[in-house]
């Protein structure tokens, strides 16, 4: 008797801040990893550095919540099955 197949973990869910929204958005439609910068660019926020650490720390809650991941330091991408 075959071995019942074993479950897929739970989705991680997205966080309710509402800047989420628009930086998964970015990813989506990126084809490679970004850095907060250019998160920034894409989402048309003025490249200060202000914004850029603001992003950089949302992005890195992001990826301590297994939404995305950091595959180089600075660089994040959502993960590929």
């Amino acid at each position: 008797m075959p071995d019942p197949p074993t479950p897929l973990p739970p989705a991680p869910t997205l966080p309710d801040h509402p800047a989420c929204q628009p930086i998964m958005a970015v990813f989506c439609a990126a084809d490679s990893p970004l850095r907060a910068r250019a998160v920034c660019e894409a989402m048309d926020l003025a490249v200060a550095p202000d914004n850029i650490n603001n992003v950089r720390l949302k992005l890195k809650r992001l990826a301590d919540r297994g939404i995305l991941i950091e595959p180089g330091q600075g660089l994040f991408t959502q993960p590929r099955p």
